[in-house]
């Protein structure tokens, strides 16, 4: 299919919207133009908390965006983080659109747990202090599950 129909083949992000790739935990929050979902490294432990919101059509970046995609992804960014830090302590959240690895729009949100050491505030370097907090697919899916019902009882989500 073409990026004019809204889906692209060899898009990493359409083939997880279309269920062909799955993640634990699964959509966090999922209506007609957003997805949210935990990132998961399956070769090593991922860092708990790294939540990314993709739109849902196969659109390069911000300034494709249609009005109600910029409207539901601005709006879903500002509650999916007040969510990290309500569910998981986060004290800051970092968000940031890169582009580099795919190119359909999506918006990385990372969040910065209490007593980090100031030489890891960065999205670029969080991960790698050693007490970052870490899991696989079973810690994974439980954060999501917290989110996900924060959501839900915040903002009466049907998910």
């Amino acid at each position: 299919m073409s990026i004019q129909s809204g889906y692209e083949e060899n898009c990493f992000i359409c083939q997880k919207h279309k269920g062909n790739i799955q993640v634990p935990g699964g959509a966090i929050y999922e209506d007609d133009f957003v997805y949210v979902g935990h990132v998961y490294w399956e070769e090593e432990k991922t860092y708990l908390g790294y939540l990314m919101i993709d739109i849902k059509r196969h659109t390069p970046g911000l300034a494709e965006l249609t009005e109600e995609e910029a409207t539901g992804f601005g709006l879903i960014m500002s509650r999916v983080s007040r969510a990290l830090k309500e569910c998981e302590g986060a004290e800051h959240i970092y968000a940031f659109v890169s582009g580099n690895g795919a190119n359909h729009m999506h918006m990385h949100l990372i969040p910065r747990y209490p007593n980090t050491p100031q030489e890891f505030w960065s999205p670029a370097k969080i991960a790698s202090w050693e007490g970052a907090p870490h899991g696989q697919a079973e810690q994974i899916q439980k954060l999501c599950e917290r989110i996900r019902t924060y959501m839900v009882n915040e903002y009466a989500y049907n998910k």
